[in-house]
């Protein structure tokens, strides 16, 4: 599986800012948890329509630029 399949780009949403999975959760806002030093778990728990696969995905994208 390809976990950037998990970043959406839509220009009604968020101003065009990539998403995950077309909620209104972008890729900065969770790249802003993690360096302030939220554990996968507590973000998960902050937002459970998060699954683990959306935080790699995440990484995924902000590691290829895409």
């Amino acid at each position: 599986m390809d976990h950037l399949d998990r970043i959406t780009l839509e220009p009604s949403k968020r101003g065009g800012k990539p998403c995950i999975r077309g909620l209104r959760i972008t890729v900065d806002d969770v790249l802003e948890y993690l360096a302030s030093g939220m554990t996968e778990a507590e973000i998960l728990a902050d937002f459970p329509d998060l699954e683990p696969e959306d935080i790699r995905a995440t990484l995924a994208f902000a590691t290829t630029g895409r």
